[in-house]
């Protein structure tokens, strides 16, 4: 699996770092978000595709392989 992330959707709700701590933060001056594990192991999965599926703004894309 690997994470694509369209920053500039990103609003800075921080679903993506509730759900996924280990792979995404935020930045502190404007919130947006930050993929720490671009090629997440197989135990995050689970955790990063329910990370895109509550993106309010569509802003992380998985290409699964």
């Amino acid at each position: 699996m690997k994470i694509e992330f369209d920053e500039p959707k990103c609003v800075a709700a921080g679903q993506c770092v509730m759900v996924a701590p280990d792979v995404f933060d935020q930045r502190d001056e404007d919130g947006v978000a930050i993929v720490l594990a671009a090629e997440p192991g197989p135990e995050q999965h689970d955790a990063v595709r329910e990370a895109a599926a509550v993106c309010p703004a569509a802003a992380i894309r998985l290409v699964e392989a």
